[in-house]
């Protein structure tokens, strides 16, 4: 019998607010140890924290952009708790959360994978303080304690158990990445811990109750998180087939051996212990502050997508790819008011992103500009240039600035590049008809067995012809005087 997997996720997303959450300590990245923790964050005697109000803000945009722009799920009165446990980085004792009344209950993230389009629920989202930071290394066996992450505003995103794959898990994971970094609520720099994901992964038998889950912490990336959840589940399932129990843990993915480990024992809400803060009044929320942050959102990225498949006639994958970030889509649009928006997807999510990739740049600091590469499209859709032309010579010169200037869409310029380094497609229809009765007078086997019905003996002249041009002869005009002359 089959087994089912279940998975939840608990993402951790670092609010972009240039103060902590309680207090006016930076929250830049990279200070030297202890340099960014003020007397509110490390719990002097007497202070008292007093609430962000960009923090709260960010949250109650996420709010708007998990339900469709509406404010039901947003609560108007949230209240803080404190969540008591002891760690050595935590140096109040407790953390500063939400539990009982949450700033933001319910909404759904939508997601695309090889099953197609599904909707993950969210259970919650909450503010909460971050902990500070242990140190493990370069200190002679012992550890140490940076407090400079102490108090960072997190928005903790919970999920219902709605995920039954690893692929489903990292397209969450990626979707909601996308959204905060969308709605300019996260960084989603990941490397830096400003996304992280804990994986709450089950097995049962289909149709059987929820089985025992163990929590995977801390996964900050989405490679990582795929490989942790397959490992975890082949071990839940042979630890199951063979008689054995699963019992409720936290558990580390260790990237070197690809395997988790038990940490510790889970702990229930009821192990927190959590009591309304007494130093904190409740949040109150109202309709004019909420109608106003509904108002400077953009258009959201599910509406976006859907917008590019039937407005450019693009595909589910190319719309899903054009919209994984804020950056990509207004990149397309810039193009795409310029040159023909299939061409556009095809270029950027193409030989584009290859480039991209293969030089570790954001699409913002592209060297080819949004105009630019609707001109190359356009030189392309008007016969100028072939696109194997393009493809391998010219989005590579504007890519490195040849004739300085070329980045920045100077149209005399980019004629120019095009006239002096002989890269203008041929099409002249007298020039093209002279090297098809060379290639054919050339190439008798190939006419011969044309004629005798061979199709790709026509692609083979077609290649001698393109050859003959130096890859810069119009396709379709060989194409047209080649059948012409061979009497097709």
């Amino acid at each position: 019998m089959e087994w089912e997997t279940v998975i939840g996720i608990e993402t951790h997303a670092q609010l972009s607010t240039l103060s902590k959450i309680f207090s006016g300590a930076s929250t830049a990245f990279g200070a030297a140890p202890n340099t960014q923790a003020c007397g509110v964050d490390i719990a002097l005697p007497g202070v008292l924290p007093v609430v962000n109000r960009g923090a709260v803000e960010r949250a109650i945009r996420f709010g708007l952009a998990v339900n469709g722009k509406r404010a039901d799920n947003i609560c108007r009165r949230s209240v803080f708790a404190r969540k008591n446990y002891f760690y050595p980085d935590l140096p109040k004792g407790y953390q500063i959360s939400q539990y009982e009344l949450p700033i933001v209950s319910g909404g759904s993230v939508l997601i695309v994978a090889s099953g197609g389009e599904k909707t993950i629920r969210l259970t919650r989202a909450h503010l909460e303080e971050d902990a500070g930071k242990s140190l493990h290394e370069d200190f002679h066996g012992m550890s140490g304690i940076d407090l400079n992450r102490a108090g960072t505003p997190l928005l903790e995103i919970v999920s219902e158990p709605d995920m039954r794959s690893a692929e489903e898990a990292v397209a969450y994971a990626k979707a909601l990445h996308a959204l905060v970094r969308w709605i300019g609520i996260c960084d989603g720099n990941m490397q830096e811990g400003s996304f992280r994901c804990d994986a709450n992964v089950s097995v049962r038998r289909p149709g059987a109750p929820l089985g025992t889950r163990r929590e995977i912490k801390n996964l900050n990336s989405f490679r990582f998180l795929q490989q942790a959840i397959e490992y975890e589940v082949r071990w839940q399932i042979d630890t199951l087939e063979s008689g054995g129990t699963i019992k409720q843990a936290t558990v580390l993915f260790d990237s070197d051996t690809g395997k988790t480990r038990e940490m510790r024992s889970k702990e229930d809400a009821h192990d927190y212990r959590y009591f309304p803060d007494p130093d904190l009044l409740p949040v109150a929320i109202d309709e004019e502050w909420i109608n106003r942050v509904r108002e400077e959102l953009p258009e959201l990225p599910e509406s976006m997508r859907h917008r590019f498949e039937t407005q450019y006639k693009l595909s589910v994958y190319d719309a899903q790819l054009l919209t994984a970030s804020y950056e990509v889509a207004m990149y397309f649009k810039d193009v795409a008011a310029q040159a023909d928006p299939k061409l556009a997807a095809n270029w950027i999510n193409g030989e584009l992103a290859n480039r991209l990739n293969e030089f570790n740049l954001p699409i913002g600091e592209s060297p080819v500009s949004a105009a630019t590469l609707a001109w190359m499209i356009n030189r392309i859709a008007d016969g100028t240039i072939s696109g194997k032309i393009a493809k391998e010579r010219v989005l590579g010169d504007l890519w490195e600035g040849m004739n300085v200037g070329l980045g920045k869409a100077d149209l005399p310029t980019l004629s120019a590049y095009l006239e002096a380094n002989g890269l203008a497609q041929i099409s002249d229809s007298a020039e093209i008809e002279k090297i098809v009765d060379q290639v054919l007078a050339a190439n008798p086997k190939s006419v011969e067995e044309f004629r005798a019905g061979k199709e790709k003996a026509f692609n083979a002249l077609v290649g001698q012809a393109m050859k003959a041009t130096r890859g810069k002869g119009n396709p379709a005009a060989i194409n047209g005087i080649l059948r012409r002359r061979l009497g097709v």
